[in-house]
């Protein structure tokens, strides 16, 4: 059995997306849908939240996302003979016939998100239809790479956006009417948020959805290491074949926009009063006896102003800001748009780690990237390190820059609601 469809090339306008049969998990087989789901990979805060989720389930999708054994290629192997395992036992289902999927997150701070899951054509930056905003980090995809390889899997949707034509385009029309009907799936996880699923076979509103999308580019919003191993997994097979596409979730920003909220950075081994013994005379510095809101409060308002960041780790918090404009002149490059230059995320990268931290930003042994603040700040107290609370970006920043084909310093910014992992999945060669 194949359960990811993959037609012959047709004539490329935009975004591709097509139908595949979804691998989902039987809920008679697992103690509830909430307790095998997960979020995202890379904000699973390790290993504290792997355990977590390992013990909510013993078929929890982590166990395939995360998968934990001594070496990478056990940890690989180990994915591969548990996804094989759970399809074989019937914990994992394939749907009958190939659909693209209604996704609904809905929780009662009133945020509602609806998109459409499906597999969508690999593209090429260069061909300006799925437009990266940040750059990756190689050995995140190579890792990425890896395991891809040895499930033949897209185990978790990326999320991407675009700008359609509101309630009237005919994409949202099919997603508010399947919306209407029952779901396949209903539940509601830890955090509060409530996920419903439907599918969409009806080959006409396929065929509406594609037609429309085809008019369309989409910006990476969560996902960018994913995306890049889409596209190098790509490469590494002949066309057409089911690695030509991979599963993602896309949601139109005109009808249901995303919350835009930064990832901070934990220094490890660099303790907060060294941190700031470098900063002296180069950024103003303020001590904040404050709780986390206050602080954040005050990081806000001083980012309004210009660059400014928020230290923790000690106990309290620092706020830096008013850098010096002879430092940010040496230090970042002036070959890029003004909008990049004054980016948080570029003063940190080329000012503070790379020139007054001397912390090489692509290695976890000396940095890490996580999207929860109070985990952030908590690992650095544990720890003895420094947690750099970043204030988050615009959207309209982030796509304007994307469209110019200029990249954000890697992890400057989380986008959501994520989509759970775990809900569905593409698999490519059972």
């Amino acid at each position: 059995m194949n359960t990811a469809g993959h037609p012959e090339a047709t004539a490329r306008r935009g975004l591709e997306l097509t139908p595949f049969r979804g691998l989902r998990y039987d809920p008679d087989r697992v103690g509830s849908l909430a307790a095998v789901t997960s979020p995202p990979y890379d904000v699973v805060v390790r290993p504290d939240g792997v355990h977590h989720l390992q013990d909510a389930d013993p078929h929890n999708i982590v166990r395939l996302i995360l998968p934990q054994a001594p070496t990478p290629s056990a940890r690989n192997e180990r994915a591969s003979d548990t996804l094989r395992r759970w399809f074989d036992e019937g914990v994992l289902t394939a749907d009958p016939e190939p659909g693209l999927y209604v996704y609904e997150q809905r929780h009662d701070d009133g945020t509602l998100q609806r998109g459409i899951i499906g597999a969508l054509r690999v593209s090429d930056p260069s061909e300006g239809v799925v437009l990266p905003h940040e750059d990756v980090m190689p050995h995140v995809v190579a890792d990425r790479a890896a395991l891809m390889r040895a499930t033949s899997a897209n185990l978790e949707p990326l999320l991407l956006t675009y700008r359609g034509n509101g309630s009237a385009a005919a994409t949202s029309e099919v997603v508010e009417r399947a919306a209407d009907r029952p779901p396949l799936l209903s539940t509601t996880t830890e955090d509060g948020f409530s996920h419903r699923l439907w599918s969409v076979t009806d080959p006409s509103d396929v065929a509406r959805i594609q037609s429309e999308l085809a008019d369309h580019q989409a910006l990476i919003a969560d996902g960018h290491h994913r995306w890049a191993t889409y596209r190098r997994l790509r490469t590494e097979h002949p066309s057409p074949s089911p690695w030509d596409y991979g599963l993602v979730l896309l949601v139109d920003t005109t009808r249901y926009p995303l919350r835009v909220r930064a990832i901070h950075r934990l220094l490890h081994g660099l303790p907060v009063a060294d941190a700031l013994a470098a900063v002296g005379g180069l950024f103003r510095v303020r001590r904040l006896d404050a709780s986390l809101p206050a602080a954040l409060e005050a990081l806000a308002d001083a980012a309004c102003a210009g660059n400014a960041f928020l230290l923790a780790g000690d106990g309290t918090f620092h706020l830096l800001d008013r850098p010096d404009p002879d430092l940010l002149a040496r230090t970042i490059p002036a070959d890029r748009p003004a909008a990049w230059r004054t980016l948080d995320a570029t003063v940190l990268h080329a000012t503070l780690l790379d020139h007054v931290w001397h912390i090489p930003e692509d290695s976890p042994a000396h940095i890490a990237y996580i999207h929860d603040t109070a985990a952030t700040v908590a690992k650095a107290e544990r720890d003895g390190g420094t947690a750099v609370l970043l204030h988050p970006v615009r959207e309209e920043v982030v796509r304007d820059l994307a469209r110019q084909g200029v990249t954000m310093p890697r992890k400057s910014t989380s986008f959501g609601p994520k989509p759970a992992s775990g809900l569905v999945l593409r698999a490519l060669d059972l």
